[in-house]
């Protein structure tokens, strides 16, 4: 099968707010992310998306738990690594110095401010609502630290607005080599429809590799949306529990599966890490090569 109609097929761990009195499986140490690493791979992931926790799961950006967590799962299997960037509250310094100091594969790295939410319709109101900065002085600082290090960007986008602001990047010569990620879900984002999706895939930058990122069981439409329309795709219980609206999946290794089972009915499969590394240019990060 040509790479063409191969797919990119990322596992999400573990977020970063999630905890195991909403899902048991969640993995909190860099033993236990090592070990969802290896059942995201071996069920056909080619990436893992990566936030650090500590011990006892609350959230870190200490480089020695990222370091912790890239060797657990590189003494497992070899799979490809993408550390996360995002972070409320903590200093942009704070946020990639993991980043400088581990050089992953590639990185995220947030498109834009926005408010960031979740709603209850039957509380009529907010669970949780935040103001998630990324204005444009702190994307280039750490798109600066990624192009310095050889780490291919991973360019999140929660809005339109935020895949337009790849444009005046790519201008500036500072945005080469990186990837699209279309998050859709959150409130005070876009929200979670096909006909959406459908719009967004055409104006990412042609040539220009994408996935879409689906929050909770809207999760699986967008897969299939992305499938059909040519797009690689990300599960994992950073972003959704559930298998089927009765069903929490019991890791992140069935998430995998499912995507893998929905790629091959569609007429797709999945890449392997060495596929995906050609697809994402990952031979040659933006400033540098890997």
């Amino acid at each position: 099968m040509s790479l063409q109609k191969k797919v990119v097929i990322t596992a999400a761990l573990t977020g970063v707010a999630a905890n195991r009195d909403q899902c048991k499986w969640i993995p909190y140490t860099p033993q236990e992310i090592g070990e969802e690493a290896l059942k995201a791979y071996n069920a056909g992931a080619s990436i893992v998306h990566i936030h650090g926790r500590e011990y006892d799961g609350k959230p870190s950006w200490r480089v020695e738990i990222f370091r912790e967590i890239m060797q657990e799962v590189r003494k497992r299997c070899p799979i490809i690594i993408n550390f996360s960037t995002g972070a409320v509250g903590v200093d942009r310094d704070t946020r990639v110095a993991h980043i400088r100091e581990l050089k992953p594969e590639i990185a995220a790295l947030n498109m834009g401010t926005m408010n960031y939410a979740k709603y209850s319709p039957r509380r009529k109101n907010f669970v949780f609502s935040m103001v998630f900065q990324n204005p444009f002085d702190d994307i280039m600082f750490f798109l600066d630290t990624m192009n310095q290090n050889g780490v291919k960007p991973e360019c999140e986008c929660f809005d339109l607005g935020h895949l337009e602001s790849i444009f005046p990047l790519m201008d500036m010569g500072v945005l080469k080599n990186f990837q699209v990620s279309l998050v859709m879900g959150v409130v005070g984002g876009m929200a979670a429809t096909a006909r959406n999706l459908a719009h967004l895939a055409t104006v990412v930058p042609p040539g220009v590799a994408w996935q879409v990122i689906g929050i909770s069981q809207d999760q699986w439409l967008l897969i299939a949306t992305a499938l059909a329309l040519g797009g690689n795709v990300r599960v994992g219980l950073e972003d959704n529990f559930y298998l089927s609206p009765d069903e929490m999946a019991q890791g992140n290794g069935p998430l995998v599966e499912k995507a893998v089972r929905m790629a091959r009915d569609s007429g797709r499969e999945p890449a392997t890490v060495e596929e995906a590394k050609v697809i994402l240019g990952l031979l040659e990060a933006s400033g540098g090569t890997k």
